[in-house]
């Protein structure tokens, strides 16, 4: 838990102002789970993740989805070699611990599809030969506010494949301040300290998956996840996955409080950012102007939190 506070504490070296981001990532990455940040250009979401990276000693790679981007430059391709007479495999960009995928909905659905199996998956199959992504994997992937020119909205299926949908937003004048000062001399990416390794860390996911979580706050938030389904103004309701993802984000929040298991208050922390972009409102939904985050809050208030002692 020391450990994970103090990736936190590097990453706000060069991330200011953004402290529920930073744990709400943080989280995810302790829970194994992919993060998606819908925001608009130019808010620090690429230096949030190069700062991780850099904590944690990750192989880190970038790329810009652009709608001429194909399925082989994420996943890599095979070459012949008329020295040795064999095909060799050209790694992708995905063949990384850390890949950021920026502005994923501009580029083709073929891409997002290749960009999905690798997540689901955790491996990449080029020409038969299936190839495991190197453990740690996450994706971080930057999306667009929907309208902007040349996106197009991520199928659900994927949308479902992300473990949280996070906004950092602009800073405040103070923020923004601090920023410009703390750039004047040098770029503040270079005093991130290595706090550490990989390997180190999957011992840490462990952890988190063995904290524990009772029945009742399962049945807690698959009850909230229910209450989604059957709600007049939702068309499409948080999924099993959405709610294994729930109890995983509860898990490892609980972990970065230092305790070994889970109450009500880590679920209701979590559920917005791990279940809004998992629910679709219907024509009534939309026309009363409600979105899923103000439905989301809602449910929080009408499904009753079991008391925990």
């Amino acid at each position: 838990m020391e450990k994970a506070i103090q990736i936190m504490k590097e990453v706000r070296k060069v991330v200011v102002g953004k402290d529920r981001t930073i744990g709400s990532v943080m989280c995810a990455m302790l829970a194994d789970g992919h993060i998606l940040l819908e925001d608009i250009p130019g808010v620090g979401k690429t230096t949030m993740a190069l700062a991780f990276a850099r904590a944690m000693e990750l192989s880190f790679k970038r790329m810009q989805f652009t709608p001429d981007v194909m399925p082989t430059d994420v996943t890599g391709y095979s070459l012949y070699n008329r020295q040795t007479g064999q095909n060799e495999y050209i790694p992708g960009a995905a063949m990384c611990n850390l890949f950021l995928a920026d502005e994923i909905n501009r580029t083709s659905s073929k891409t997002q599809s290749a960009l999905l199996e690798v997540m689901e998956e955790g491996s990449i199959t080029v020409d038969g030969v299936t190839r495991a992504v190197p453990n740690p994997f996450w994706v971080i992937a930057t999306q667009n506010p929907v309208g902007s020119a040349g996106t197009q909205l991520l199928p659900e299926s994927q949308m479902d494949r992300f473990m949280v949908c996070l906004s950092m937003g602009y800073p405040d004048v103070k923020e923004e301040v601090s920023i410009i000062q703390s750039r004047q001399a040098k770029n503040p990416l270079e005093s991130v300290q290595k706090v550490i390794t990989p390997v180190e860390f999957l011992e840490m996911q462990r952890q988190v998956n063995d904290v524990y979580v009772s029945d009742l706050v399962c049945e807690y938030a698959a009850s909230l996840s229910a209450w989604t389904r059957s709600h007049a103004m939702i068309r499409l309701g948080v999924s099993p996955r959405g709610t294994l993802a729930l109890v995983r984000m509860a898990k490892a929040a609980a972990y970065l409080a230092g305790k070994d298991y889970v109450v009500p208050e880590n679920i209701q922390s979590v559920f917005q950012d791990v279940c809004a972009h998992r629910v679709l409102l219907n024509s009534r939904g939309r026309v009363e102007g409600m979105t899923a985050r103000s439905l989301l809050e809602t449910a929080l208030k009408e499904v009753p939190a079991p008391g925990v002692g």
